[in-house]
């Protein structure tokens, strides 16, 4: 005999369902973000191995633009594979949030290709440090609307979204911080300012694992 379904619990169950769309959603659009990286790479040519091997070299800027873009859309599709098992239900706001984050990611690829050509590099820099710090940004954004909203089931670890959201801070400003020093400095010295995103990422979770973990219990 068939137990009946209450209407709170199909609704949860559709609630669930969209989440889980959505998220199938966001893989596939990295999937082609990813894609994208990989149709402008060029074949490098020779008829003998010196050859070829110069024209790897000198398409090295377009290769490292690959694995940079590559390494970069891939950390972000996994903070928010981190978080999203834990959704429940979405809101409109969540929804518009992750469009925007999309955006960035699908403006990766091209934003990568920007920072590795020629000429101009403060402008260059800028470009792609804004499109991380966007990135960044609207990722904390769906953080905290998750979190605001309850929208995670009564198994989400808020630990979790506190590490998330503290990681995505602590990149955006990084990333935004880097820009000014690009336009003062004119150089490569503003790369610094990314080198030291991990420090402090580790900085703030030490201060974070010293709190209590009041938060460990879902309001």
């Amino acid at each position: 005999m068939t137990t009946p379904t209450g209407p709170g619990e199909t609704s949860g169950k559709t609630r669930a369902a969209a989440a889980e769309r959505l998220t199938i959603f966001v893989d596939a659009v990295i999937a082609i973000a990813l894609t994208l990286l990989a149709l402008d790479l060029p074949i490098p040519h020779g008829d003998t191995t010196d050859a070829m091997l110069g024209s790897v070299a000198d398409h090295g800027k377009e290769y490292l633009a690959f694995a940079l873009g590559f390494v970069v859309i891939a950390a972000h599709w996994r903070a928010h594979h981190e978080i999203f098992p834990y959704v429940r239900s979405l809101s409109g706001r969540l929804i518009s949030l992750t469009l925007a984050w999309l955006f960035m990611q699908v403006l990766m690829p091209f934003a990568t290709r920007v920072i590795t050509a020629d000429g101009a590099f403060p402008l260059r820099f800028g470009f792609y440090a804004m499109v991380q710090v966007l990135a960044s940004a609207s990722f904390a954004l769906i953080i905290r609307e998750i979190r605001r909203e309850h929208l995670y089931g009564p198994d989400g670890p808020p630990r979790v979204f506190a590490q998330s959201l503290t990681r995505s801070v602590c990149l955006a400003a990084a990333f935004g911080l880097s820009i000014p020093v690009a336009f003062l400095t004119e150089g490569t010295s503003a790369y610094l300012c990314w080198l030291a995103a991990p420090i402090a990422l580790t900085i703030a979770r030490r201060v974070q694992d010293r709190k209590p973990s009041a938060a460990s219990h879902p309001s």
